[in-house]
């Protein structure tokens, strides 16, 4: 019996400890913060992302370099979209990027601009609360952005729509 509960005790702690490298903050999910930043500061130097902020994995995508690059990046912050809604005011203004539009709503929308290139902004609310006592909300921030040579032609999916009957229709004139 007592090897018994010697077994059980070894595989419960070994789970247990195996586990500890799925919760956030472990050294894999670490690394990949870690990555993602210098690769995105290294593609998008100019573009400034809260310190705080979490880059996520899957929706993220990255095309181009320097003023070539187009793509997404989402990020989790832990701060509410007021607070970032103030970063993003003023961690631009020194980076040359020019603010052209802007919505503050239930969604936070900003759009700059730098060198013919567009960067959109959206800030939203992703839950009520992050702390025990009620302190900021979360907020999910997704840059967008674009270069000027991004949009080679202006309906790129008119293949994609069927034929029809009255496509086809041609009036013929006198």
């Amino acid at each position: 019996m007592k090897n018994f509960n010697t077994l059980i005790t070894l595989a419960l702690m070994t789970i247990f400890l195996s586990g500890c490298s799925l919760w956030p903050g472990s050294d894999e999910s670490t690394s990949y913060q870690e990555e993602s930043r210098k690769i995105i500061s290294y593609l998008l130097a100019d573009m400034p992302l809260p310190d705080e902020a979490e880059i996520q994995k899957t929706p993220t995508v990255i095309l181009g370099t320097g003023a070539g690059i187009a793509g997404r990046i989402v990020l989790t912050s832990n701060v509410s979209p007021a607070t970032n809604l103030i970063f993003f005011s003023d961690a631009t203004l020194g980076t040359g990027w020019s603010l052209i539009s802007s919505t503050v709503a239930e969604e936070i929308v900003l759009i700059y601009t730098k060198d013919g290139r567009y960067a959109t902004i959206e800030i939203v609310k992703t839950s009520e609360s992050s702390g025990w006592f009620g302190s900021e909300s979360n907020s999910q921030i997704n840059i967008s952005v674009v270069h000027p040579s991004a949009i080679q032609q202006q309906n790129p999916y008119m293949s994609l729509k069927p034929a029809s009957a009255a496509d086809s229709f041609v009036v013929q004139g006198d």
